[in-house]
């Protein structure tokens, strides 16, 4: 609603012709800019779409093209068939262009607090203005010292892995076997497991193939709470993102029983939202038996 100012009634005939015109023409421009401030943007946030900062039209510089980013994203994590507790945990900022997954160990006590605590921890000094690797050894600072005030003999652990969106670049960082894809058009894993079995794809011992049905496939080489925070040697990548490309992030629930190619499938289904896409990819992991815990994060460039 505009609300407008009370205007006193004046006597007849006491303004001159061109202070009557003069007091039409501000009036009608104070009215109309009051008018275009109430104008909803549609480039605000939309049925769940967040966009970035939007700058009013008369503050634009007309010179200069401003970009506005604006994503989608859908979001799902589930306990799947065979665990009675969720150890993973993420967390999706769109207003940021912030988003993470976390796993937290399978057989070490506390895993949940651990992917808890590494999420918020890595959150809150990203959200300051670190780096995603800074954020990532500061979160496995604050697992470590959390876990050694248990006096346990296990550890607690969690793997994780994050994406930045920021104008048109994209930034991941991860550790552990929580995996970041890109699709643009094909499907690309961005990160690179920290795990056995893909040290032994790497020395040629076995091949990817082989990998997926490997015994040890599970045992991954670093973890925020196990690994010496100061030893970490965190992943890093990032790349150009613009309308179009999509971020995904997982923990291995998903990978453990969905295909790449079943993956790209997927998201190639241009017709389905977001969440819908996520929905569609826990359903496959589930369907493939469910093994272990599920979480999937997706974001879309509009």
């Amino acid at each position: 609603m505009i609300r407008g100012q009370g205007v006193r009634d004046k006597p007849k005939n006491t303004l001159s012709l061109c202070e009557a015109v003069l007091s039409v023409f501000i009036t009608l421009f104070t009215v109309l800019s009051e008018q275009q401030m109430a104008l909803p943007c549609r480039n605000c946030t939309v049925n769940g779409i967040m966009t970035g900062r939007h700058t009013p039209p008369t503050q634009q510089n007309p010179t200069r093209r401003v970009r506005l980013n604006m994503i989608e994203f859908g979001h799902l994590s589930h306990v799947g068939l065979r665990r009675d507790l969720n150890e993973d945990t993420y967390d999706a900022n769109a207003e940021k262009g912030l988003w993470l997954v976390a796993d937290g160990m399978g057989g070490h006590e506390y895993g949940e607090v651990a992917s808890a605590l590494a999420r918020d921890a890595a959150m809150e000094s990203a959200r300051a203005g670190s780096s995603l690797s800074d954020a990532i050894r500061y979160a496995a600072h604050t697992v470590a010292a959390y876990s050694q005030g248990r006096r346990s003999a296990l550890p607690m652990g969690t793997t994780i892995a994050m994406a930045a969106t920021t104008g048109n670049q994209y930034e991941v960082a991860w550790i552990g076997d929580s995996r970041v894809y890109l699709w643009d058009g094909q499907l690309r894993q961005i990160s690179q497991d920290h795990s056995l079995v893909q040290e032994m794809v790497a020395q040629g011992a076995i091949t990817s193939d082989q990998a997926r049905s490997h015994p040890r496939r599970n045992v991954v080489t670093q973890a925020l709470g196990v690994t010496d925070p100061d030893h970490l040697r965190i992943g890093v990548a990032s790349g150009l993102w613009c309308s179009g490309r999509q971020l995904l992030l997982c923990t291995d629930g998903l990978t453990e029983h969905v295909s790449d190619s079943r993956i790209a499938q997927i998201l190639a289904r241009e017709t389905l939202s977001v969440q819908e896409l996520v929905e569609h990819l826990v359903f496959c992991a589930l369907r493939g038996g469910g093994s272990d815990n599920i979480t999937v994060v997706l974001a879309r460039e509009v």
